[in-house]
């Protein structure tokens, strides 16, 4: 009895860990014949576990959706990936998620093993409570989102844009793609006619959700890609011609070449292409070099470097005054 019972578990863990398996490979790795195979996927069934089989050429076993959980087997690997991440996911970029993380993580420490729950207690550290990032999104938005997405549901929100500007858009939702602590849906703007990507933190969704489409094909690279490339626009939407007084053997260590350019002039100077989200954030990065420059284009760029000076000299004269 007691072999049969561990037996059971182990074709209740393979039928976790893969969506679809044959008879035969179930078979082979319990050891048994189909016929006992058939046999135990009976007795689960007996259990309350929704067992499918499919018969013919391809034929095989799927653990379908029940109405209640059934027990997860993971192996030590799995348990101590589950339980540190819900131990780092109480603080995130998802908000609404840090009491349920809080008792799952209790519910999972309580059955672990005591050889386990020595690992995870020698990776619990201390955090410095910052609160949620500034761009973190509640979990019910985000569940929200991504069931539209699943359901090929146009979507209706309110959006603000970096500016703070405010539009109501129409999409179709097809991706959800994480960067860092930032969450952003890809879709197809219906007032664009194009795809674009938008933070979901500066959505207010409508609901209800509008009706069911046809999914288009998703641009060469994915929604990862198209966000990214995205990303990289908004990091580079001005750009900026600079000639500094100083040799390029000295400035080319100061220039990353995600962000710039840099080429040596004829007198024993440099010029230097720079991308930035603005011109008074380019001014900034200039005057952190510490050198005499001058700037070649755009005309405007100039104006921001006397206002990025005149901010030192009001620093500046704090200092002398204290």
């Amino acid at each position: 009895m007691r072999e049969t019972s561990a037996r059971l578990l182990r074709l209740l863990s393979l039928l976790q860990a893969r969506r679809d398996w044959s008879g035969a490979e179930l078979a082979d790795r319990l050891e048994i014949t189909p016929r006992t195979v058939r046999r135990d996927v009976d007795k689960l069934r007996e259990l309350g576990y929704p067992v499918d089989a499919t018969v013919g050429v391809g034929g095989g076993y799927r653990l379908g959706a029940g109405a209640e959980m059934p027990p997860l087997l993971l192996d030590d690997e799995e348990t101590v990936a589950v339980a540190f991440g819900l131990q780092a996911g109480a603080t995130g970029s998802v908000v609404g998620i840090g009491e349920a993380s809080t008792r799952a993580l209790a519910k999972i420490r309580q059955v672990m093993p005591s050889r386990l729950r020595h690992r995870l207690e020698s990776l619990q550290v201390d955090v410095v409570p910052h609160g949620p990032p500034p761009s973190a999104v509640e979990a019910s938005v985000l569940s929200d989102v991504a069931a539209v997405c699943h359901n090929h549901e146009r979507l209706r929100f309110d959006y603000r844009a970096h500016d703070g500007s405010e539009s109501r858009r129409e999409v179709e939702p097809h991706r959800l793609v994480r960067s860092g602590m930032r969450w952003y849906l890809m879709a197809w703007d219906l007032g664009r006619d194009d795809w674009r990507s938008f933070r979901i933190d500066r959505m207010t969704p409508k609901i209800p959700t509008g009706p069911r489409f046809t999914p288009r094909e998703l641009p060469a690279g994915g929604g990862a890609e198209f966000v990214a490339r995205g990303i990289d626009r908004a990091r580079s939407s001005v750009h900026a011609r600079v000639m500094l007084h100083e040799p390029l053997e000295r400035m080319a260590p100061m220039v990353h070449p995600e962000w710039g350019v840099i080429e040596g002039l004829p007198d024993g100077r440099c010029a230097v292409t720079v991308m930035g989200q603005s011109l008074g954030s380019i001014a900034g990065w200039l005057s952190a070099f510490d050198v005499d420059f001058t700037v070649l284009d755009p005309p405007e760029l100039r104006d921001e470097c006397r206002a990025e000076a005149e901010r030192h000299r009001r620093i500046a004269g704090r200092y002398e005054s204290a």
